[in-house]
């Protein structure tokens, strides 16, 4: 932020290089963007990807469980090409699991953050997505209120990359940001959820520590675990933990431990005695700062030692648990949102609303890590609700859609659609209207509804009927 002792430089003009030019560009790597690229690259047209990492996957790498696939009635709401990469990260690399009823998440599916890596960039690869990794986006090539293309830094220098349509799948609505979007952040305080630099334990006897829950006395059963009933743990050999709220209480009290978090959170690995902890807790830091995201890996980094100390000395089947790895960057829950032709609203979400112009349906709750305290807020809706198109296309800047957390949402509204399945299913559904905006010679504000709810369908996407049941291709008549 400047302040009164900001300095500035002039800098010389320059003629920066045009790197490369594509039908679409998508920018960011994570569950949005690859999926974005593959469904932008399916008829033949030229996809660029860049990636500021030396990997795709984003989220998914971090060892956090892909929820959202599975929708509050039990049955699976996400599939398309979602489905297709766990599919072949299960067949060909034994890197994830089946969606998994969880009664807090409605579904769990784990995920090996590695084979994630690997079984992401041969999918874009043997696509034909040309995929560019140590690359900055830096800014925008405008032509009036049109986007034409991006301005990169990299180890080869200052470029510019030209397209004909552009993704902006960073998590944080950079591109949307700097070609002048409108954008907002956080809650009507702008407070932000707060971001967790998880990390990894081996050595867990994940048996041990299920059995103790599931065998508990009903009256420990109130506090042991939120809104998981202790059976759930005698049925399941891998499971999330969140609760444990007494046991933290009391090692906090004995051991003057800080721990800014007022729930256990574990997530079983797929690997035998792994688990992955989600309990770090950086308030206050701004996930479009550079300096604010350094002191939050610092801070978060400085937690995990008396969450250790916790988990080894009071949660059963941690006695012998050591420290593996931390993920490779801090998971950002929530940063800008753009403005779009259309605002998701918690309304939306609660009233399992239907929208004429659907291209996914989600059925996540509305869960948010409030910025102000340690404590969370989770609201469910009964069943699902759709993502309107209109909140992938923002406003006054034309050629540019977004997919992902930062899509056109209110903070609440976000809190829901946030998860990587859901994630993904706008990505798929950018890039095939990115594909249908090139093919057809038009703005993606301009695509047909129709024609783009007609290719998901085709597809294998999941949508409504206005009675809520799954929405079928429609016939083709006979020439």
């Amino acid at each position: 932020m400047p302040t009164a002792s900001t300095r500035f430089i002039d800098e010389p003009a320059r003629a920066t290089p045009v790197a490369a030019e594509y039908d679409v560009l998508v920018v960011g790597g994570g569950p949005a963007g690859l999926t974005a690229a593959l469904a932008a690259s399916e008829d033949g047209l030229r996809v660029g990807l860049i990636e500021s990492r030396s990997f795709v996957g984003g989220n998914m790498t971090i060892g956090l469980p892909v929820l959202g696939f599975l929708g509050q009635k039990g049955n699976q709401i996400i599939d398309g090409l979602p489905q297709k990469f766990i599919g072949r990260l299960r067949r060909e690399r034994d890197g994830a699991s089946e969606h998994r009823p969880c009664p807090l998440h409605m579904g769990i599916t784990l995920v090996e953050p590695e084979a994630v890596k690997t079984v992401a960039l041969e999918m874009l690869t043997e696509a034909g997505v040309d995929v560019l990794f140590y690359t900055f986006f830096s800014d925008v090539v405008m032509d009036g209120d049109e986007i034409r293309g991006v301005i990169t830094e990299s180890k080869s220098g200052r470029s510019a990359i030209l397209a004909r349509v552009v993704i902006d799948c960073t998590g944080d609505a950079d591109v949307a940001f700097r070609s002048g979007v409108p954008t907002e952040k956080g809650d009507a305080q702008g407070g932000m959820q707060p971001p967790t630099l998880m990390f990894c334990l081996a050595g867990v006897d994940t048996d041990a520590l299920r059995l103790a829950i599931a065998n508990a006395p009903p009256a420990a059963r109130t506090y042991l675990t939120d809104f998981i009933p202790a059976e759930y743990f005698g049925q399941n050999h891998q499971f999330i933990v969140v609760g444990l709220r007494e046991l933290m209480a009391r090692a906090k009290a004995e051991r003057g431990l800080s721990i800014p978090n007022e729930r256990t959170i574990i997530i079983t690995g797929l690997k035998k005695g792994e688990a992955w902890i989600n309990m770090t807790r950086v308030k206050g830091t701004d996930g479009t700062d550079a300096r604010s995201l350094t002191k939050g890996e610092i801070e978060g980094r400085a937690q995990i030692d008396d969450i250790i100390t916790y988990l080894v000395g009071y949660v059963p089947g941690f006695e012998k648990a050591y420290f593996t790895r931390t993920a490779p960057f801090l998971g950002i829950r929530e940063t800008r949102r753009i403005v779009g032709r259309y605002v998701m609203t918690q309304e939306d979400v609660l009233a399992c609303r239907h929208f004429d112009d659907a291209i996914a349906v989600a059925s996540y709750p509305i869960d948010i890590h409030r910025p102000a305290d340690d404590g969370c807020t989770l609201i469910w809706c009964g069943d699902c609700y759709d993502i309107p198109y209109r909140s992938l296309v923002p406003q006054k800047v034309g050629s540019l859609l977004v997919a992902g957390r930062s899509i056109s949402a209110t903070h609440e509204a976000m809190g829901a659609i946030r998860v990587m399945a859901t994630c993904m299913a706008m990505g798929e559904a950018a890039g095939r209207a990115a594909r249908i905006s090139v093919r057809g010679n038009r703005a993606p504000a301009d695509v047909d509804i129709e024609e783009l709810r007609r290719q998901q369908l085709e597809h294998g996407v999941y949508l409504r009927n206005p009675d809520g049941t799954r929405a079928e291709p429609p016939h083709r008549t006979a020439a």
